[in-house]
């Protein structure tokens, strides 16, 4: 029987590789998502105390891979909370989606200086495999703190390109499903989108590189299940993996 090509193999025929950050490269999934709890079941609570934000299925519904406007705003939505935006200058609080949003930043930065985020093994093994193989890659967040977390990681000097959540507010790139953001990170790559690769395990964000026209959309889906896996494929993966490392494994006959 002839051998079918390996993830290895599919990875490495394009010329470039776009990286998210949370869930992808670092494991700052969970923080985020217990950051978002306080400050969303804090807004339940203050407007009827609606039925509390689930960490698993809900920050993987509506926020993971959005930015954190878009991601607050879709979740209360979803509990049929229609808040107004407020202004970029309203501080922490619950009356509006942008004070629910600082709420959230200032939980995570509060969570930054007492949690160490990890970082996920096997991405990293693949990040100093496609260093050595010349081959450049790029990390493209909706988060404001990616750059933080890859330098504290001692990972940002092996990325040609980082486009985080600063970047994107300062350029005005719409967030995922929108691909902006990761033909941002590929047109700084200098490589065309249909030869770049996305690692993303948001399901936004699988959209996003399908959207965008990317040579390749790998979905990692942490939770190894066929309900995460198929999750991604019917956002737009052509591959999924359990964690990006396993692109480093040989396919079988």
């Amino acid at each position: 029987m002839a051998r079918a090509p390996s993830p290895a193999a599919v990875l490495l025929s394009v010329h470039a590789v776009v990286f998210d950050t949370d869930g992808v490269i670092t494991d700052s999934a969970p923080v985020h998502a217990a950051a978002w709890k306080k400050a969303f079941d804090a807004c339940l609570s203050a407007h009827g105390s609606l039925r509390p934000f689930d960490e698993g299925e809900d920050y993987r519904r509506h926020v993971d891979g959005k930015s954190r406007l878009d991601g607050a705003a879709a979740f209360l939505a979803s509990r049929g909370l229609r808040l107004p935006e407020g202004t970029p200058d309203d501080p922490p609080g619950t009356a509006t989606v942008r004070a629910v949003a600082a709420r959230k930043d200032e939980e995570f930065t509060r969570s930054l200086r007492t949690r160490p985020i990890e970082v996920w093994p096997g991405t990293v093994r693949l990040l100093h495999v496609l260093h050595d193989a010349r081959v450049p890659f790029a990390a493209a967040s909706a988060s404001r703190h990616a750059t933080e977390l890859l330098a504290g990681a001692g990972l940002l000097d092996l990325f040609t390109a980082v486009v985080d959540g600063n970047e994107a507010r300062r350029l005005g790139l719409p967030g995922k499903p929108d691909p902006a953001l990761f033909t941002e990170a590929a047109r700084r790559l200098g490589v065309p989108a249909g030869e770049t690769a996305v690692v993303e395990d948001a399901l936004a964000g699988v959209e996003a590189g399908r959207r965008g026209g990317f040579g390749l959309v790998v979905g990692v889906d942490r939770t190894d299940t066929p309900e995460g896996a198929a999750g991604l494929r019917r956002h737009g993966a052509d591959l999924v993996v359990a964690d990006p490392g396993d692109l480093l494994i040989d396919g079988e006959e």
